[in-house]
């Protein structure tokens, strides 16, 4: 007897019922059909075990998708996202981390099937995948966290470039203003209000320190 491939594993989808499946990779195999209860076993953890990888992968693949979200230049925040799926993460980590220890005690504990030689090859081969499974989650469960903290850190950087945008544009108006303000006063004895170029050079006055401020903020990244 053999024990199922990897390939072999993957290609299987999944089927619902759970108990649908089991039985009929039983109805399949009539070799196993002879195990007795030890084979209903084996089906129905196999099944579940099945399952759990099959979601792991599709998680794995829908983190990937964010991951690449996260760090393309568009300015979206995904953090709720980020969160739902670490939600369910912690849902699935907590139905899987039950069952290693369960398995782990078939394998090993008094009348396990480490004294039934038929049987055992089977179950050892899902006590593999579901740790395997069980690491992967625990991984997926990190990621998410890493992920989270880098689309918290590119929200803070966008928040900051906001910020720099707004105060290098406050401070391009602010020299108009002050200009214009000081010559807004209407005191009676100002020199420049009875100079004929006076009104021009106000003007160019701002529009040069202006132009100034805005090249050196487009220089340094601000703008």
């Amino acid at each position: 007897m053999s024990t199922p491939s990897d390939p072999e594993r993957r290609s299987r989808p999944p089927v619902s019922p759970p108990s649908s499946e089991a039985a009929r990779r039983l109805d399949a195999d009539p070799d196993m059909l002879q195990l007795g209860p030890w084979a209903v076993l084996h089906a129905v953890l196999d099944v579940a075990v099945d399952a759990y990888s099959d979601a792991a992968r599709r998680v794995r693949a829908t983190l990937n998708r964010l991951e690449d979200e996260v760090f393309s230049t568009s300015r979206v925040d995904h953090t709720q996202s980020i969160y739902s799926l670490k939600r369910e993460v912690r849902e699935f980590r907590d139905a899987v981390q039950p069952l290693v220890p369960m398995v782990q005690g078939l394998l090993r504990g008094p009348g396990g099937v480490d004294h039934r030689p038929e049987i055992a090859p089977y179950m050892r081969d899902v006590a593999d995948h579901l740790h395997r499974t069980d690491i992967e989650v625990r991984t997926l469960d990190e990621l998410l966290d890493s992920v989270l903290g880098a689309q918290q850190a590119r929200v803070g950087t966008w928040q900051n470039d906001d910020m720099r945008r707004i105060s290098a544009w406050a401070a391009i108006f602010a020299i108009p203003t002050m200009v214009a303000g000081v010559y807004g006063m209407n005191f009676e004895h100002m020199p420049e209000l009875g100079w004929t170029y006076g009104y021009p050079l106000a003007v160019g006055l701002m529009a040069i320190a202006a132009g100034a401020l805005y090249r050196a903020f487009r220089r340094n990244g601000w703008l």
